[in-house]
């Protein structure tokens, strides 16, 4: 399995609109693919996360940053102006996946892991070199 990278960054980002903008000083991790169906079904195709620790993201206009309880373990975040989804947050850990689409380039990440592939979509295939996960980076049960 490859490592993933931490990559020591400042970073931008914001929704479609520009309601929600933010702003990450800190260690971002390199972006992971998520094939599950809750995430392919809120954002239409498998996303892709970078992640980073909350102590690092400054917000603005978060008042129109809302929040989704989507099972008893995790949180979505979106934009309630535009519908723009940003981001994933386990519950309790301090950390948040980010939506890497919302990110300003450059944003000097790559794609290092695909996961949840046993729940991915039957309309694709997944054609790079990046490794592939049946199930959650916790299980690490490789396709």
């Amino acid at each position: 399995m490859s490592q993933i990278r931490q990559l020591p960054t400042h970073a931008t980002g914001r929704c479609l609109c520009g309601a929600i903008r933010f702003e990450i000083d800190g260690p971002l991790r390199d972006v992971v693919v998520c094939h599950c169906g809750q995430c392919r079904r809120q954002h239409g195709a498998p996303p892709g996360y970078t992640q980073a620790a909350w102590e690092h993201i400054r917000f603005e206009g978060e008042e129109s940053l809302a929040w989704y309880r989507s099972s008893d373990k995790a949180r979505r975040g979106f934009c309630r102006v535009c519908g723009s989804s940003l981001f994933w947050e386990p519950i309790g850990t301090g950390r948040v996946s980010i939506a890497a689409g919302s990110l300003d380039a450059p944003t000097g990440l790559k794609t290092v892991r695909h996961i949840f592939v046993a729940d991915k979509g039957d309309y694709y295939e997944i054609h790079d070199d990046a490794d592939q996960l049946s199930g959650s980076m916790l299980t690490a049960t490789r396709s």
